[in-house]
């Protein structure tokens, strides 16, 4: 990214290289890769340095516009503080529903627990579903289901129901994202990368 600073202001921002107008001259797009930085700058363009420290990860947090600064000879692209998604649901308040928006007490929009228990219990039904038609069979009076099978569904429910509750138990964003970060539970020379929330076993 290029900004063109003109009396010490920034007057515009150029995301791509394009040809440009500065005062009576045409430039073509090409003297953005063509040309050295000081020779850029002579004529106002400098390249913005972007400084991402408050930049966090969108899965988790809703990241403000870049806004630009021109200072020593600089420019800097700099995120504001960003905010945190919401953990729980958001409920339609009483006025919300004097508004004629949403009834009282119901869901606005689903929190990231929400949402992300949900995913934890699809993935779940996709792994029971292939052996699913043997508890059909057995319910019917039918084939029982063997144990074997029987006791990796099991397996199935139980770890889903603990993810679920760790998701639950999550005091905030960053404990949640920690949840699912991986990292090196072995050695440099044996790496073995396991996240907190653990992974749904397989039936086979």
């Amino acid at each position: 990214m290029w900004a063109l600073v003109e009396s010490n202001n920034i007057t515009k921002v150029y995301a791509r290289p394009k040809a440009l107008t500065i005062g009576n001259v045409n430039y073509p797009s090409n003297i953005f890769m063509l040309w050295s930085s000081s020779e850029l700058e002579a004529i106002g363009i400098y390249e913005i340095v972007i400084d991402n420290s408050n930049l966090k990860d969108k899965e988790y947090y809703i990241n403000t516009n870049q806004s630009f600064d021109f200072a020593d000879g600089t420019v800097t692209a700099t995120y504001g503080t960003a905010t945190a998604k919401p953990l729980d649901d958001v409920l339609y308040t009483a006025q919300d529903e004097t508004d004629g928006l949403g009834t009282e007490g119901e869901v606005k929009s689903k929190g990231l627990k929400t949402n992300y228990k949900a995913i934890i219990n699809q993935q779940a039904g996709g792994i029971l579903r292939p052996t699913d038609w043997m508890v059909v069979r057995a319910a019917e009076g039918g084939t029982a289901v063997p144990s074997s099978i029987t006791t990796k569904r099991a397996a199935v429910r139980t770890k889903a129901n603990a993810m679920c509750t760790q998701i639950t138990n999550a005091a905030n964003v960053d404990a949640l994202a920690t949840l699912y970060a991986y990292v090196n539970t072995g050695t440099e020379d044996s790496p073995v990368y396991e996240r907190p929330l653990g992974e749904l076993p397989l039936v086979d």
